[in-house]
């Protein structure tokens, strides 16, 4: 049984990762919707950020629940809290809010970067284009992922007595059911992957611009490379978040680590900050959403 003193500071930061969480997502899905309503055109930017707020309110809810059961009803997360509905929901809001994170460092890059290869070019133009169906595939690609997952077999968990009596036999699916869930998971490379390679590009094309722009005009040079910057401040916040959940996520799926340990708490906490983290960076790095934000926070009185 958990100590509840043990488990006292992963209940209070595990509460503010979520309060923060559903604020920031809430505005981000609000701001937009009202934007929306307001244009009706919806541009595909607008779409991608509340499709983000979206998912990472699914997913905080997710990691709220597990959070809540495995410190107050310990047992019924040992029993259920890997059932069907909620393995389904947590692979599917794990796997879409990467998905969606990598949609957005792709659409900062070929934005920002000044790459001047045709197929760059091409992208760079039909990008808002492609926005919807890259959001498209990201969701039927969580789906098959979240549906492989619930057919895969995991290991349960058994009594220490169960443990002590087992035979080869009996451990042996269980090895095979470890890596049935890995490698499900491991699909989730591929949108890290496209991750780096955009953080990569991004600083390719600082450091050409600056190089390029040495002898040009200083308030050209300065106002174009405070935007290569301000996005790559942007997208590597984004990459130290992404990678963070990305290894919380892979080793949790190890089912290695002890229930109830501080390691375990650790890697809910570091999961948990991710769709929260985010999501404020995405807030702060768009100056339209800065005031209003700051207004709902009360940093700043209305007028």
């Amino acid at each position: 049984m958990i100590s509840f003193l043990s488990a006292l500071p992963h209940v209070i930061i595990m509460s503010a990762e979520f309060i923060t969480g559903i604020t920031v997502n809430g505005f981000l899905i609000i701001i937009n919707c009202k934007e929306l309503i307001k244009s009706r055109k919806p541009t595909p930017v607008q779409v991608l950020f509340i499709c983000i707020g979206m998912s990472r309110f699914g997913l905080l809810m997710v990691l709220m629940i597990q959070s809540f059961f495995s410190v107050f009803f310990p047992f019924f997360y040992k029993v259920n809290i890997f059932g069907t509905a909620m393995l389904f929901f947590w692979m599917f809001f794990s796997s879409v809010s990467l998905w969606f994170a990598t949609c957005l460092s792709v659409f900062y890059c070929l934005k920002i970067a000044g790459f001047t290869q045709s197929c760059f070019l091409w992208l760079k133009f039909r990008i808002s284009k492609l926005l919807p169906w890259l959001l498209l595939g990201s969701l039927l690609a969580s789906m098959s992922i979240a549906a492989l997952c619930i057919e895969a077999d995991y290991p349960k968990n058994v009594d220490d007595d169960a443990l002590k009596n087992a035979t080869l036999k009996r451990t042996e699916p269980k090895i095979r059911q470890i890596n049935e869930m890995l490698l499900v998971n491991l699909a989730l490379l591929f949108p890290l992957a496209i991750f780096v390679m955009c953080t990569f590009m991004l600083f390719i094309s600082l450091y050409k611009h600056t190089h390029r722009m040495q002898n040009g005009s200083h308030g050209v040079r300065n106002a174009s490379t405070k935007a290569h910057i301000n996005a790559l401040k942007t997208v590597i916040t984004f990459f130290c978040f992404f990678i963070s959940y990305f290894a919380a996520f892979m080793a949790n799926m190890t089912f290695s680590i002890p229930y109830g340990s501080h390691c375990f708490f650790v890697v809910k906490d570091i999961m948990a900050a991710f769709p929260s983290g985010h999501s404020i960076i995405i807030l702060l790095s768009n100056s339209k959403y800065q005031q209003p934000f700051r207004r709902l926070l009360c940093f700043k009185k209305n007028q």
